[in-house]
């Protein structure tokens, strides 16, 4: 069949059939081809981390990545930046009545191609079908499992006033690229997602004085940097002329009106270390494919408890707050 039907979420033959002639086909590994209820495997003594997401990104196929990638990017970064190692991945996929099937299959394909980046398996899944206009064409839902290496290690507990906040990289790519595609405003230079699993990026790094890791997605950077400072005995200052943008969002914020501190990020990390470990912490990062344009943009202090100020580019401070209202829906 060119298209999903209601008879595909079944349960049925139908149902199988798409399980053994896709999923089975494109992610195919020994605890995925028993086809049990639930993937049995194997957990190393100690603690893991574990972590569910959901995604309804639109539109499905955006500038460097799509709903497959960006599900398998996602929770393999949430658990990454816990510090603990990805390893399983249980991958549920709703779909409308009327999908086609080759936008199933790319989905597929793409997470499968995700997943082999990231060392991760898919180990179990499941599949619904709802009637069409009911889920704007396909719905994912990962769950990940990983091994904490040292979760000790990594705690807002550890943060003190002295330590060095360093990003990743550039910030908003992500929010604008799904903007773009989904408007079609035609910008000059196309923006593509930063969408990638950072896990790599982190084990580079973690053992080098890293206190504590955020991934900025929705709400952008400044909602999680106020996350991090909520209830704390402390607060946050960045110098806003230090934050990376690439000169495309740079230009897209400035047309659209919109703050890039603010905008969604899939492939970032915010990283605390003490202010002695942040050279050699940032020279690591630029080593790595997604750290190259990693920088030091502020610092923990005393003052403004429970708050973050940005340094703007006049010199002046600005309180930095968490995102109000929707401002880019549906990106993630």
């Amino acid at each position: 069949m060119d298209t999903i039907t209601l008879a595909h979420g079944s349960g049925g033959k139908l149902t199988h059939d798409l399980i053994e002639k896709l999923f089975l086909k494109e992610l195919s590994n020994p605890t995925l081809k028993e086809l049990a209820d639930s993937g049995v495997v194997n957990i190393p003594k100690g603690k893991i981390a574990f972590s569910i997401d959901s995604f309804v990104v639109k539109p499905l196929f955006f500038p460097g990545g799509d709903i497959g990638k960006l599900a398998i990017c996602g929770t393999v970064n949430d658990l990454a930046v816990v510090g603990s190692t990805p390893q399983h991945i249980a991958c549920a996929i709703i779909a409308e009545e009327g999908l086609k099937m080759d936008i199933l299959r790319k989905v597929t394909r793409s997470i499968k191609v995700a997943a082999k980046a990231a060392g991760v398996k898919v180990i179990t899944g499941d599949m619904k079908v709802v009637a069409k206009g009911e889920c704007d064409g396909l719905f994912v839902i990962t769950a990940g499992v990983g091994v904490a290496k040292n979760p000790s290690r990594i705690s807002i507990d550890r943060v003190k006033p002295g330590d060095k906040i360093i990003l990743s990289g550039t910030v908003g790519d992500h929010g604008i690229a799904v903007l773009e595609a989904r408007e079609r405003l035609g910008f000059q230079a196309s923006v593509k997602s930063d969408c990638a699993p950072l896990n790599g990026l982190i084990d580079s790094i973690i053992t080098k004085g890293v206190k504590f890791m955020r991934d900025p997605t929705r709400g952008g950077l400044a909602t999680t940097l106020n996350e991090m400072v909520k209830g704390a005995g402390f607060g946050i200052e960045i110098d806003e002329g230090k934050v990376p943008v690439s000169g495309s969002v740079k230009a897209a914020c400035e047309l659209l009106g919109f703050d890039p501190l603010y905008i969604a990020n899939e492939g970032k990390i915010v990283v605390v270390v003490a202010s002695k470990d942040a050279d050699r912490v940032l020279k690591t990062m630029r080593r790595h494919r997604y750290g190259k344009d990693a920088a030091i943009i502020g610092e923990v202090v005393t003052g403004h408890r429970g708050k973050v100020y940005s340094k703007t580019s006049i010199g002046g401070m600005r309180m930095l707050t968490m995102l109000t209202g929707a401002q880019l829906p549906r990106i993630c």
